[in-house]
């Protein structure tokens, strides 16, 4: 089977990005929705940033390229450490909407 190639354009505005510093995912049975949140110290109201929504076989794709990736990054630098950040299944206190929760 003969490899394809794609060919893949990033903007300049696109290239710079948007940081985030929390993700949210919520799932159906048919998609999983990631908002990419920036959180500031203090405040408590946080916008959603940008938000991907892919199918379940992209979404688990896109888990096992984050494993493949950390595992290169820890190799090189070191663990990554994960301090004051909650457990894998715990909820935080976020509510969604313009208006008060």
């Amino acid at each position: 089977m003969e490899e394809q190639k794609i060919n893949i354009n990033l903007s300049p505005e696109m290239a710079e990005g948007t940081y985030a510093n929390l993700a949210v995912i919520a799932h159906s049975s048919s998609e999983f929705v990631i908002d990419f949140v920036r959180m500031m110290p203090g405040v408590q109201q946080a916008n959603v940033k940008s938000r991907v929504i892919l199918t379940p076989e992209h979404a688990k794709k896109l888990l096992f390229a984050l494993q493949d990736n950390i595992g290169k990054y820890e190799k090189q630098f070191g663990p990554i450490h994960i301090n004051g950040a909650p457990t894998p299944g715990s909820t935080f206190p976020i509510t969604f909407g313009g208006g008060e929760a």
